[in-house]
């Protein structure tokens, strides 16, 4: 017999998705009749698995060792790079700014140093994160960006904060901000653009259309410009809706490639200006602006966090001189 006793992360969670985060070799067919047959057991009492657990609740089972992982003598995010730099943090939150070619989260490709992977190895070499002391729940990413992009990227501590703000990034009660250079300038000074994408999910590229497309999706981009100089414009784009590549594919769309962008801009655009093969794109700010109540994170609402040394800021440092 093996027993589980809920902690503060894991408070919310129903029965089944719990154990199975928690006990992983258990088949989920096996847990569903372990269920029925009362070799599972809440409280001492038969459970149902769509019961929600409360802090202290304790769970019983009566299944066989086989299905219990022994813990690892050491654990994959301590092989982790230690560079982290951060904009801000609490006992709830971390806002990290990810650096351009580090995956948010682990792929086919790279398993072990990811940006979550290095803010668990920094939380637990912190103490603040044990994962003997958690029976499902690890410091999370609440959004994500690209490889190739930059910026701020939202961690949260313990469940609570990555529930409330999972919803509130759905809620759109979460603004970011990015800054970018493309090709060009644009007509207006600042403007609001609507289009409608496709995805190509074998290529990993959308297609944007003036016009309603079947099975096609809004995007909306707001963008002000901040500098233009020497043929390339430094813009703020607000993201109104959360689409793959949107800024990328949607400036392009309109005429404006960000510079260094070979998938929807022009190689030969880009060796103009000095042939540059990374994008000029970063998540910049993040802009708390809830407008429903947030719980234990109140506090962050009306809050703005910025990275201020973007590299490509200042237009004079990467424009080159006209030939």
């Amino acid at each position: 017999m093996r027993q589980f006793t809920v902690g503060k992360n894991d408070a919310g969670q129903r029965v089944d998705k719990f154990l199975t985060k928690a006990v992983p070799l258990l088949p989920k067919s096996l847990l569903y009749k372990y269920l029925r047959l009362k070799r599972i057991k809440l409280n001492g009492k038969k459970t149902a698995i769509d019961v929600r657990l409360n802090e202290g609740d304790v769970l019983d089972l009566y299944i066989n060792d086989e299905f219990f992982e022994k813990a690892p003598a050491r654990y994959d995010f301590l092989k982790a790079g230690k560079e982290l730099s951060i904009v801000y943090e609490d006992e709830n939150v971390m806002l990290l700014d990810k650096k351009v070619g580090l995956l948010s989260h682990p792929d086919e490709g790279e398993y072990v140093d990811t940006l979550i992977t290095r803010a668990q190895r920094y939380l637990y070499e912190k103490g603040e994160y044990d994962p003997e002391a958690e029976n499902a729940f690890a410091p999370a990413l609440v959004n994500r960006i690209d490889r190739n992009t930059g910026g701020i990227v939202i961690a949260a501590k313990n469940a609570e904060a990555l529930r409330v703000l999972n919803q509130k990034l759905k809620d759109r009660e979460i603004e970011k901000y990015y800054l970018c250079v493309v090709i060009g300038t644009p007509d207006k000074k600042e403007d609001l653009l609507v289009a409608y994408m496709t995805k190509d999910e074998k290529k990993n590229q959308v297609r944007v259309y003036d016009s309603p497309v079947p099975d096609g999706k809004t995007m909306k981009t707001k963008y002000k410009v901040l500098d233009s100089k020497n043929g390339l414009s430094l813009l703020e784009v607000e993201l109104l809706t959360g689409r793959t590549h949107q800024i990328r594919a949607h400036l392009a769309h309109v005429g404006h490639p960000l510079l260094g962008d070979g998938k929807y801009g022009k190689n030969a655009d880009n060796e103009k200006f000095g042939g540059y093969k990374k994008q000029f794109l970063y998540s910049y700010k993040t802009v708390f602006a809830f407008t429903s109540d947030a719980g234990a994170l109140e506090y962050l609402n009306g809050k703005a966090f910025e990275v201020k040394d973007v590299w490509f800021r200042d237009l004079d440092k990467i424009v080159p001189e006209k030939r």
